[in-house]
């Protein structure tokens, strides 16, 4: 169910493209020449309420809509199944924002959300030119290139009714209550991947990537730069294997592992966590005097330990929270990265001596979720659900049954006292009724950089080198533990910028301060 763009106007920017692209363009334009063109209209208009929605601060209102102003908005139709290319077509939404040195543009950059189910539509403007003034640089010399994928926002999708399973009861999880976990899941999955499987059945990073080909032959370009965060990344990935001669600079943040497997992507991530609790319980046993959680980083992790199963034996229930305080909650504390160590402590702290009916404030703070409420009128899609379970479980070989996602779980807590409870089954996929279709990879030779995080467990650093070596390319390191952080540091951005303008990058950059 696409969102339709309506009021076709003008594309007002193709005098400023080079003249291989416009010569490119035209030949793309011609009849009979097999294909598409981009379906250029009008952008939406979003209220304040809803770019504030959007993370946009009330200083950065007035240069967004500005930049919405030079932002141009289309569509691109591609077959559903790439295999019947005469068969069914959908709809990919796509935006651009035009470089603004045309007289010394060097191309079109693509960004690649995450996810999968994230949206890149606002991508040019929120991710690259609005987000720090480094960023903003790459658009001097590069059409920024947004798209929701095949799925996503504005773009052709469907959705399944995700019937909530009620809440989990608090405390230690049981082998019943796991049980009960589980097979909800399996009934929620079946129910999805039966409900539209022409529809879900097609929605793969492989397909992903051949549509963002045909929107790249839509803009006339020859080549695509590729800038990919998180699931973005194994997008790129895809994409430069099946498409190398149309695959021009890419540089990948916190890179996916070059396989799918949810199970194995689990117990990787759980260990990175447990490794990086460890520098934060050093970093607050050299300030006990704050934290009062240990004067060593032993000591910490002890305390934390403690505290874990402490609230899972006795669960807290506050008035003012609508998650009950277990050891899960504890443990996601514990997991926190370093932008929030401060705060995350707090909260630790607070839990050791906690009394009365409210929650401590930082807990409040950090574990206070408000009630999930009517999106904002108007706001567009950031996150479809649909199409990340379809993705990650069309591509997913693991779909355990109970009995090994139970194992699973039980040696993760085992072995990872502070952090393993706020993990869950490995049973994403489980019950999920589509054949397995996984991509394959191919090595390269293309320019290619890979900028893992030192520390961080969403996206393993060990996952960036294994990556390196299925596909080649030059790893930039990270020394930090946050999550896609490199386009947000001045210093990192900076090089982000000089590799796409020169090919040249150093080995890495600090990241992410932590807290002093």
């Amino acid at each position: 169910m696409a969102l339709a763009l309506a009021g076709l106007v003008a594309h007002p920017s193709m005098a400023g493209a080079t003249a291989d692209a416009s010569a490119s363009a035209t030949a793309n334009s011609r009849p009979n020449s097999g294909v598409s063109s981009v379906q250029w209209t009008s952008c939406p208009t979003y209220s304040d309420e809803v770019i504030r929605s959007l993370r946009v601060t009330e200083e950065q209102i007035p240069a967004f809509r500005t930049l919405m102003k030079r932002l141009e908005c289309g569509t691109v139709s591609v077959p559903l199944n790439h295999r019947d290319p005469a068969g069914r077509k959908i709809d990919i939404a796509v935006t651009r924002l035009a470089a603004t040195d045309k007289a010394h543009r060097l191309g079109a950059t693509a960004v690649l959300p995450g996810g999968p189910g994230g949206s890149g539509y606002l991508d040019p403007v929120l991710r690259v030119v609005l987000r720090n003034e480094q960023m903003a640089k790459l658009n001097e010399r590069y059409d920024i290139i947004g798209f929701d994928p095949r799925g996503v926002g504005y773009s052709t999708k469907v959705a399944c009714t995700f019937s909530p399973n009620g809440p989990q009861e608090p405390g230690t999880l049981t082998k019943e209550a796991a049980r009960k976990i589980y097979g909800g899941q399996v009934a929620a999955n079946q129910d999805c991947g039966r409900s539209d499987p022409a529809f879900l059945g097609q929605l793969t990073t492989e397909n992903v990537a051949k549509d963002l080909d045909l929107v790249r032959a839509a803009l006339g370009e020859r080549t695509l730069n590729l800038l990919g965060f998180s699931w973005g990344t194994y997008l790129g990935m895809v994409y430069r294997s099946q498409f190398p001669q149309h695959t021009g600079r890419a540089f990948l943040d916190s890179p996916a592992p070059p396989w799918t497997r949810f199970d194995r992507h689990i117990k990787d991530s759980a260990d990175a966590a447990e490794r990086d609790f460890g520098r934060m319980a050093a970093w607050l046993a050299d300030r006990d005097e704050t934290y009062g959680l240990g004067a060593t980083a032993r000591k910490v992790r002890e305390e934390v330990a403690k505290l874990v199963r402490a609230y899972d034996k006795s669960p807290k229930t506050y008035t003012d929270l609508q998650r009950p305080i277990d050891g899960s909650a504890v443990a996601d504390l514990a997991k926190r990265n370093s932008t929030e160590w401060v705060r995350a402590g707090k909260a630790l702290a607070e839990l050791r001596t906690a009394t009365g009916t409210t929650a401590p404030p930082t807990v409040k703070d950090l574990l206070g979720a408000p009630m999930m409420g009517t999106p904002v009128p108007g706001a567009p899609e950031t996150q479809n659900m649909t199409m990340n379970l379809a993705v990650a479980c069309n591509e997913d070989s693991s779909r355990p049954g109970f009995d090994t996602a139970w194992r699973d779980y039980q040696q993760l807590v085992k072995r990872h006292p502070a952090t393993g409870r706020s993990w869950g089954l490995t049973s994403l996929c489980s019950g999920w009724p589509l054949p397995v279709q996984q991509a394959t990879l191919k090595r390269g030779s293309g320019s290619l950089v890979l900028a893992g995080h030192l520390y961080e467990f969403m996206s393993v650093y060990g996952w960036t080198l294994q990556t390196q070596r299925a596909i080649g390319g030059t790893v930039y390191t990270v020394a930090d533990d946050v999550h896609v952080s490199t386009t947000r540091v001045p210093e990192c951005a900076t090089d982000v910028v000089r590799y796409f303008e020169t090919g040249r990058i150093g080995k890495g950059c600090e990241g992410s301060a932590i807290p002093s």
